[in-house]
Order: C-alpha cells, then sequence, then structure tokens
C-alpha cells in the first residue's frame, strides 16, 4: 500500500515489513510485536548500526530487536554503561575530579579522570562498592539531543572544561547528545541500557590505574586512566581473571630474562638485544622457515635497509607512512643539500626493484620473492611492549607476481603452507579476516571493487571461512589477516595476505604476455609468522618458556651428583653435541637438587643426572621438565630417542 508522509516501513530480519508512524522508537516497536520483547530489549539494530531504544525512527529501515542473549550488543552496552556508572560512582565519592573520556576497548573500558590525588588500590575498591549501589538502584537512563550552546553553558556551569572542548571538536552537523544515568549526566553518542539495574553487578572488575594525556598529546594534563574488564555474567570474568593469571605467568618478558633469550634496555628503545639462548631459538625458526618456503616455490633475496626518499615517494609510502619512518640525513659529497633517506619500514618497493631487473615473461609467473627483511617503524614509547611491540624486527616477508589467473591459486597454496606451518609450531586453530578498502588509500574504487572482488573469489575457493573486516585494509590493496589462537585462548593476528594492484603500477612493474604485450602484473604481499620477535614473544607465551624440544635453546643438561662422575658427564655431553643436541655439561660443586631447580627455571627440557651409578652401567638417569620422576637408559638408548625429538617437524 502507499505510505503517507507519516508513516515508515521497518523490515525485519525474517524478511516481515510492518508500518509505523514516523518517531516511533525501537523500545515501542519491541513492546508492539511482544510486551515480554518489549521487556527483553536492550537496544536495536538499524541498517547495521547500533540504536537506542529511546532514538525515534524516522525513516524506512531494517531493524532487529537486540536481548541479552545477543552477545555482541548486550557486552557493548553493559561495558559501555559500566564506563558512566564508574565516572557517575568517582565523582559522587570525591565530587572535585573532572571527567574525560571513557570508550569501550577490548573485554571492558577505561575512563580518565583529571584528579589531583593519585588513585589507589583501596580507592578502586571503594570506586566498585558505590558502583554496585548504583546498580542496585536501577536509575533510569534518559537521553535528549541539545543544541551546541546549551550543552557548553551547561558544562561551564558544572566546570567540566574537558566536556567543553569535546562540543567544541564535534563537526557542526552531528547532534549534542547527552544522558543521564539517574541523577549523572555525560556527554556521549550511545547507544545505552535503559536503567542501571540492567548491568550486572558481579561481573565487572577494576583492574589498573596508568597515566594519560589529554588527547594523547604530552603537552595537555596528565590524566589518570582506571581500566577495568566487564562480562556477561560472573562466570564470564571469573574465566578471564583465571585466563589473565596464567598470562601473566607467561609474560614473554619474565621468562625472557630467567631463560636468559633477550633484553632491551633505554640507549635503543624498541631494540632488540638477543642473548645466545633466545638467538638459538630465532636461528631455529628462521631455518625451518627457509627450509619451508624452499620446498614452496620460494626464492631468496636480500635488500637495503636504507634507501632514497625518492622511492618512498614513489612507492606511495612517504605520504601514507611518512609519521612512522626513520629518517636518515646524509651530506653526500659535493651535494648542495642534503640527502633524504629512509630506514625501510617494509620490504615492498625494494622487492619491486628486483623484480624490474631484467625483462619478465608470463612464463616466469608466478615469481615468488622471500626475505627475512630487517625492518624499522617508529611506535611511540607508550605503546611498545617486550618483543610484542618494537621499533626494529624481521619479517618472514614474501611478495608473489602474478597474473590476475594466478591470484586464486596463490591464495589457496599460500593457506594451506600456513597451516602447516602452524600446526608445525603448535598452533592448530586460527581464524581469518578479510579487510577491506580503508579510507586513506592509493587507486581507483574501480580497482577496489575489482581487486576485493577477486580476493573474496580467491578465499572461497580455497574453501577457507571467513569474517568480514570493513576498512582495515592496507593503503594499497585489501588483504585476509590470520588470527591464531594460543593455549590459554588469546587470538594473535600474525599471517597476512594482500592483493596489490597499485605497487607494480607505481613502480613500473611489466611481465611479457602470451600475447606479445606489455602487462602489469599483480603483487601479492604475504607473511605467515608476521615478525620473528613477535611471534617469538608468542611462542614463549604460549608454551609458558616450555618450547618444542626442538626449538629449546637448550636441550639437554647433563648434572654430575659427584665429582666422581665428571669425566663421564663430559662424555656423554660430547655425545650428544657430535649428534647435533644442543646440550651443557654442568660439572659445578653444587647439590643435584640446586641443578634441578636452577635448570627448570631456565626451562631445559631434559636434564641427566649422573652418579657413579650411572658411570658404572653407562646409563643416564632422566629427569623431564616438569615431571616428578625419573628413568634410566642406557647411553645409547637416550641418543637415538633424542636425536628424533630434536628433529625439526618438517624433517620427520
Amino acid at each position: 500500500m502507499a505510505l503517507d508522509s507519516h508513516d515508515i516501513s521497518l523490515t525485519f530480519p525474517d524478511g516481515s515489513v510492518r508500518t509505523f508512524a514516523a518517531g516511533i522508537t525501537p523500545g515501542e516497536v519491541a513492546t508492539s510485536i511482544a510486551t515480554s520483547l518489549g521487556k527483553k530489549a536492550i537496544s536495536a539494530t538499524v541498517n547495521g548500526a547500533h540504536f537506542d531504544l529511546q532514538w525515534p525512527l524516522t525513516a524506512d529501515a531494517s531493524i532487529k530487536i537486540n536481548t541479552m542473549q545477543d552477545d555482541g550488543a548486550a557486552l557493548e552496552l553493559i561495558r559501555h554503561d559500566l564506563a558512566h556508572i564508574m565516572a557517575r560512582a568517582v565523582q559522587e565519592i570525591w565530587p572535585e575530579v573532572k571527567v574525560t573520556i571513557g570508550p569501550v576497548i577490548q573485554n571492558g573500558w577505561y575512563y580518565d579522570f583529571d584528579r589531583a590525588e593519585p588513585f589507589t588500590p583501596e580507592d578502586l575498591g571503594a570506586i566498585e562498592k558505590r558502583m554496585k549501589e548504583i546498580i542496585n538502584r536501577r536509575d533510569p537512563v534518559t537521553t535528549e539531543v541539545w543544541d551546541r550552546d546549551r550543552a557548553i553553558r551547561y558544562y561551564e556551569a558544572n566546570n567540566e572544561p574537558y566536556k567543553v572542548e569535546l562540543i567544541e571538536g564535534i563537526p557542526g552537523d552531528q547532534p549534542i547528545r547527552m544522558y543521564w544515568h539517574g541523577h549523572w549526566q555525560d556527554l556521549c553518542r550511545g547507544p545505552h541500557l535503559q536503567n542501571t539495574g540492567q548491568v550486572p553487578a558481579d561481573a565487572f572488575k577494576l583492574t589498573t590505574v596508568a597515566g594519560a594525556y589529554w588527547r594523547g598529546d604530552s603537552n595537555r594534563q596528565m590524566l589518570q586512566r582506571i581500566y577495568a574488564v566487564a562480562f556477561k555474567n560472573r562466570d564470564d570474568l571469573k574465566a578471564y581473571l583465571t585466563m589473565m593469571e596464567e598470562a601473566a605467568k607467561r609474560d614473554h618478558r619474565k621468562l625472557g630474562r630467567e631463560m636468559e633469550l633477550f633484553h632491551l634496555q633505554e640507549e635503543a628503545p624498541g631494540m632488540v638485544f638477543w642473548h645466545p639462548n633466545g638467538w638459538t631459538i630465532w636461528r631455529a625458526l628462521e631455518d625451518y622457515m627457509r627450509r619451508r618456503l624452499r620446498a614452496a616455490g620460494y626464492k631468496e633475496i636480500r635488500t637495503p635497509q636504507v634507501v632514497d626518499r625518492v622511492l618512498w615517494e614513489r612507492s606511495g609510502h612517504w605520504e601514507a607512512y611518512r609519521e612512522n619512518m626513520f629518517i636518515v640525513e646524509v651530506d653526500e659529497e659535493g651535494a648542495k643539500e642534503k640527502r633524504i633517506n629512509a630506514l625501510k619500514p617494509m620490504n615492498c618497493p625494494c622487492h619491486v626493484q628486483v623484480y624490474n631487473q631484467g625483462l619478465k615473461s608470463y612464463r616466469d609467473l608466478p615469481l615468488r620473492l622471500a626475505e627475512f627483511g630487517s625492518c624499522h617503524r617508529y611506535e611511540s614509547s607508550g605503546s611498545m611492549h617486550g618483543l610484542m611491540r618494537v621499533r626494529g624486527f624481521t619479517q618472514d616477508d614474501a611478495h608473489i607476481f602474478c597474473t590476475e589467473d594466478q591470484i586464486g591459486a596463490e591464495c589457496a597454496g599460500f593457506i594451506k603452507l600456513l597451516s602447516s606451518v602452524y600446526r608445525d609450531l603448535g598452533f592448530e586453530k586460527f581464524d581469518i579476516k578479510f579487510s577491506t578498502r580503508p579510507d586513506v588509500r592509493i587507486g581507483s574504487d574501480e580497482t577496489w571493487d575489482k581487486v576485493e572482488g577477486m580476493l573474496e573469489a580467491a578465499i572461497k575457493g580455497a574453501g577457507a571461512s571467513y569474517e568480514i573486516n570493513p576498512g582495515d585494509g592496507a593503503f594499497y590493496g585489501p588483504k585476509l589477516d590470520f588470527k591464531l589462537t594460543d593455549a590459554i585462548g588469546r587470538e594473535w593476528q600474525c599471517g597476512t595476505f594482500q592483493v596489490d594492484p597499485n605497487l607494480p603500477e607505481r613502480l613500473g612493474a611489466e611481465y611479457i604476455g602470451e600475447d606479445g604485450a606489455k602487462h602489469r602484473p599483480y603483487m601479492l604481499h604475504r607473511a605467515i609468522l608476521g615478525s620473528f620477535e613477535r611471534f617469538i614473544g608468542i611462542l614463549i607465551e604460549n608454551y609458558a618458556g616450555k618450547m618444542p624440544f626442538w626449538l629449546a635453546p637448550r636441550q639437554v643438561v647433563v648434572a654430575s651428583i659427584v665429582s666422581g662422575a665428571d669425566a663421564y658427564v663430559e662424555e656423554v655431553t660430547a655425545a650428544l653435541l657430535a649428534q647435533g643436541i644442543r646440550a651443557e655439561a654442568d660439572t659445578r660443586n653444587e647439590k643435584i637438587n640446586y641443578k634441578v631447580r636452577e635448570h627448570s627455571v631456565g626451562k631445559v627440557p631434559v636434564l641427566l643426572a649422573i652418579g657413579l651409578k650411572e658411570v658404572e652401567e653407562r646409563s643416564v638417569s632422566i629427569r623431564r621438565l616438569g615431571d616428578t620422576h625419573t628413568e634410566t637408559q642406557t647411553l645409547d638408548a637416550f641418543l637415538a630417542t633424542v636425536l628424533a625429538e630434536a628433529t625439526p617437524p618438517d624433517l620427520h
């Protein structure tokens, strides 16, 4: 039927369409469907956007009513409401405190406060107690849209300068939305729940306090940021806190010290000093990856560390990535001005230079060029974190130059290789995110349409499942990101596969086609581990330092129980070394229990205890890391066993 100007048409998830008067709210829509749904409703999804139950609907739209069973919507609202409830609790306890912003983040939220005195652990306990009181009051949550001048006058009158500044930064065409949780008010886009009692009172925890500059500007006021976590129920919170306790035990920085793997220091921020044990892990992993890449048809290359800005300008990195690049100025002899170079933040433009040497034919494609490329990117000091976020790193990088017809097969082959590598390294589960065009990008929309379609067809052709991650592609092309899951359920984004039609165009890459004409190849950027530094950090935490035997930096320690066994200890150690086993002798004048404890802290997988009995029988007493019992084998039997354990998985 024809709709008059005051009616709107709403389409529901089952495809049904209903007509309502313009201005109806999602809450009223829910109640019109069923009274029980009206009571259960927490928000709506309108044309794909999260929508408050109180906001009016003024145009035709698709709509879905959300309840607490919808995890994504429920968790966003719980965490967002708790941020407001926490800020209200702080100002009820300390009225002089100024509030700023409090966004939802992964697993919880934070809120920044301007307070003269630092928050203490006792303060966090008091805030939590007051928050639960506010929740139990079931105060209504209401919202209004105000004009800009009224909102500014309100915050000026209430001595909230940060809110005034936030309003002044909101574009003029955007509404100024005000929310009240009971008597307490905040500037917020929403949406929110309908009363404070909808938040579970036993499913949140305030975790830490940190410093944070207002708006991230080191020249502005230093604020106090309270971090917190929240879930739908107490069991989920308990599971998360247990996981975090386990994660603290597995912290790669702590284990790195205990295992003597690496260190970082102020004179080289974000750059890793690898110790012999850590470098041993690195080399074992690099050797493994080199064998896997060689078997998969890759050719290894090496490209320069320092490259003139001219190349970065041609590639587009200077404009899109300049703020993350380390600049090197050189006074060239005879030059009128300094030559500007940059430490490479990625390897891609240099790989095109290798490709461009010599004429390429379609018969040469696909050409897979791999490099364990050392890169440098500027990261702010506050964002760096052990091996996980550094300024200097090495990628297991490769670029595949291919024709359009070869993209599907290369994508499928890469996913197969990545899956096999992850399994070998102990990761059975990973998810794939398909990241589409970002706001800042190069290339035409027509090109992006084509390439996104090609990549989606390629991943479907590979039979892999994936989720869309809109707007998170590289500036030159769409990509697949591979997120693996570790032993305690955490996700890590490591591998990537990116389709790039733009860089070959910008840097003049060509091949002669079957038709005798020149064509542009497609460039596929791909990595499996990502950076060696970060992946080794992930491995350390995944295994809690108890590395797979083939990766362990010290595989066997042969320890004497009495000095009379020292000669046999050296003989056993020499036999292990001759087999390629990473073995050490420990003949110090210390009790065996002391040696066991020390090498257990160092996460040595196998300790051989040698006493006079073992000397006489030419045997070894074997104690494995984490076991409380020992077993005895002849030396020859142990050598055969340990050699099999030390063989990397790709060589079995």
